[in-house]
């Protein structure tokens, strides 16, 4: 199974694929092929919980082709609870500011041809 199949299935059950080195436990996200720290090609994947908080967003009222049925919406950049990492996705029913202030927690509920579905806890 591609590492994307993999992503997409445990999104699917609300988690994050990562990957570790295995030389210096770094984690990275499920594309990264060689540690940013050390340089490795040694990687291990695990799924985590997929919770978070808001990092940054972008709310989109004029959607490109093919996503006008979901406008409003959100482009969110989430902070992944416990790591350093950072996803991104996409949140229905954003329409302004205060429909989600920058902290607001989150989790990953799926995947599909948005790309990652994330909403608000």
């Amino acid at each position: 199974m591609s590492a994307k199949s993999e992503f997409m299935e445990a999104a699917k059950n609300g988690h994050i694929l990562v990957r570790t080195c295995a030389e210096c436990g770094v984690e990275h996200s499920s594309t990264a092929r060689f540690c940013m720290k050390c340089g490795s090609a040694e990687m291990s994947n695990r799924t985590i919980p997929g919770r978070g908080r808001i990092a940054t967003y972008t709310i989109i009222t004029v959607p490109p082709a093919g996503f006008e049925e979901y406008t409003p919406y959100a482009f969110v950049v989430m902070s992944v609870d416990g790591t350093s990492l950072r996803v991104s996705g996409f949140m229905g029913g954003i329409a302004t500011p205060d429909d989600l202030p920058v902290g607001t927690g989150a989790r990953v509920t799926g995947y599909d041809g948005r790309g990652l579905l994330i909403e608000k806890l």
